[in-house]
């Protein structure tokens, strides 16, 4: 009996198939909660999309919320740890971009300069991000803790389940050995991990958004964090443009002064909350 030769697309689902089941066998609670997000991203495909137009003139806008000038001082520092960090992953053999962990992206310099501005002159003592891959933004926030001399960095991070030795080792590289004493990594789902999180934090200053993208997630991460965010702190959220939740969410806080951003290389939008005093 000959046997059947399966298409390129069939061996692809059959391929996410496996891994879904791998997953599901090897932590049923975050393989489920896998599950119930790809469903999400599916859905999303037929979802609205945002229609919010960027602000060209954002990083001024920003620092405008601040009361300060732009353009800043800290903007030539960020310039020039942005190089380190790429210098210092390509000599790790790390491509870097759009992609190239895994399938996913890596932090645009946009969303990790907006991080790095907002935490040199905000002065967080308390900051949580979900959403790590190589740590470019992590890497931004935990530089600017460490020149204030305090505070801490708090990342939920699940990698992705494709190779998921390689991409272990990858998690977190752009991170300097001198720095992880101001971070805590927790591994699993914001779904999962979060809420504990910041009953334990209780007050956070600063929240970033880099996990699944989904409108169900980012109205849970964003929603959930605004309650513990203190009075004249930010949020961030990357890769806002696919679905409709960021205006939802401003919209429920009561319209809070925000922006929206476009990326460095204009692929996507990120956004930017601010939780009046």
């Amino acid at each position: 009996m000959r046997a059947r030769v399966l298409s390129p697309d069939a061996r692809r689902r059959a391929e996410r198939l496996t891994r879904a089941a791998a997953v599901v066998i090897r932590d049923p609670v975050e393989g489920v909660e896998r599950i119930r997000e790809k469903i999400a991203d599916e859905t999303a495909r037929w979802a609205k999309s945002s229609s919010l137009s960027p602000d060209p003139e954002w990083q001024a806008s920003m620092h405008s919320l601040l009361g300060l000038r732009w353009p800043c001082e800290e903007v030539a520092t960020f310039d020039d740890l942005w190089q380190q960090i790429l210098a210092g992953l390509q000599d790790k053999g790390l491509a870097v971009g759009r992609g190239t962990y895994s399938g996913w992206d890596d932090a645009d310099p946009g969303l990790a300069r907006a991080a790095w501005c907002l935490a040199r002159h905000e002065h967080p003592a308390v900051v949580v991000e979900t959403g790590v891959a190589r740590g470019f933004t992590s890497r931004m926030i935990l530089e600017a803790i460490e020149a204030q001399g305090y505070g801490r960095l708090y990342s939920i991070d699940l990698p992705p389940p494709l190779d998921q030795g390689r991409v272990a080792t990858e998690t977190g590289a752009a991170i300097a050995e001198r720095l992880k004493s101001r971070w805590t990594l927790i591994v699993g789902s914001s779904r999962r991990h979060l809420p504990a999180l910041l009953r334990e934090l209780g007050t956070i200053d600063m929240f970033v958004h880099d996990s699944r993208h989904t409108r169900r997630n980012i109205l849970f991460e964003l929603r959930l964090a605004w309650t513990a965010l203190r009075p004249g702190g930010f949020l961030l959220a990357d890769d806002i443009h696919g679905t409709v939740a960021f205006e939802e969410t401003v919209a429920a806080f009561g319209d809070p002064p925000a922006i929206v951003c476009a990326s460095d290389d204009q692929a996507g939008r990120f956004g930017v909350i601010y939780k009046p005093c």
